[in-house]
């Protein structure tokens, strides 16, 4: 199906006919505490639902979805303090920025959209850290339902090994979260969570698993969507193990450095390819599991 791209030198918005699906802001304007970065927001299911959040008070440094890693070795790439082992969570002056340098493919036709993007990794005291290149697909499955694939390869430019790691990797106990990290509306507060194996809520934080699934209600309106994320085998700790929290707030994470560090040598690059389908209404947990085989061949599609 069809779908229709627009860039205003800010941001990138995919249509369907006249409804917006989503936004993928690539030159933010948010503050340096915030980590500067790429991130998709709004995102929509195709009955116009809103099923992403914005600059939350509690935690301002969440946006829609967003590649986020609070702990890149003395560097923060997500935003606000920083977790360290012994000291709690401490305001380094550490929050760095992903700065878009050009997009090297923009395209939208009847296959659906397709981006790839070239960014610099710059500290907050000004220093370049990683370049990345990431890439990213929009595609419309059927009428309810329609799939973000993304992909990104990020290589260590510094002279020094960079450990990758979490706020758990730090001590701070079920805070693995850093990645492809998705934060959900309020209405969405102890919605509930799918895997293969059943579902729950917050006792499944730290499941391990190919993909995992999200079922939220939409305030005013008789109305549910559920997203399906889903994590290639061949990422980093694979099968992954999942940040996710449906209290106090909704929000889901494959997070590759969950309880495990990765030390990056000099010139060392780490992939992660990660997708996620928005669904009208509840998918169950079969449908579920029948949504990520089909979001799954979507990045498989994105990487051919």
């Amino acid at each position: 199906m069809t779908l229709q791209l627009d860039d205003n030198g800010t941001r990138l918005s995919i249509t369907k006919g006249d409804l917006e699906i989503l936004r993928y802001v690539y030159r933010p304007d948010n503050a340096q505490f915030e980590s500067p970065r790429p991130y998709f927001e709004p995102l929509r299911d195709l009955a116009g639902y809103q099923v992403s959040l914005y600059r939350p008070h509690d935690h301002v440094w969440h946006k829609g979805i967003a590649l986020s890693l609070p702990n890149a070795g003395p560097e923060n790439f997500w935003g606000g303090r920083t977790f360290r082992r012994d000291q709690g969570y401490v305001d380094e002056k550490n929050d760095g920025a992903m700065v878009h340098q050009e997009f090297t493919e923009l395209t939208a036709g009847d296959d659906g959209v397709k981006v790839a993007e070239r960014l610099d990794w710059i500290t907050e005291d000004g220093r370049h850290f990683f370049s990345e290149q990431r890439a990213f697909a929009v595609t419309v499955l059927a009428d309810d339902t329609w799939v973000l694939s993304f992909s990104t390869a990020f290589t260590n430019d510094t002279q020094d090994t960079v450990v990758m790691g979490s706020p758990t990797t730090e001590g701070r106990e079920n805070a693995g979260y850093g990645g492809f990290f998705w934060r959900g509306p309020r209405s969405f507060t102890e919605g509930r969570v799918y895997t293969a194996d059943g579902e729950g809520g917050d006792e499944l934080m730290g499941v391990r698993g190919d993909w995992l699934a999200f079922r939220g209600v939409h305030d005013s309106v008789d109305a549910v969507s559920t997203l399906v994320f889903t994590d290639h085998p061949e990422n980093p700790g694979a099968p992954v193990k999942w940040f996710v929290r449906s209290t106090p707030f909704a929000a889901v994470c494959p997070a590759p450095f969950f309880d495990t560090e990765l030390p990056m040598a000099p010139g060392d690059t780490v992939t992660l390819r990660h997708a996620v389908a928005v669904v009208n209404g509840d998918t169950g947990i079969e449908g579920a599991g029948k949504t990520a085989a089909l979001a799954a061949a979507e990045l498989a599609r994105l990487e051919g």
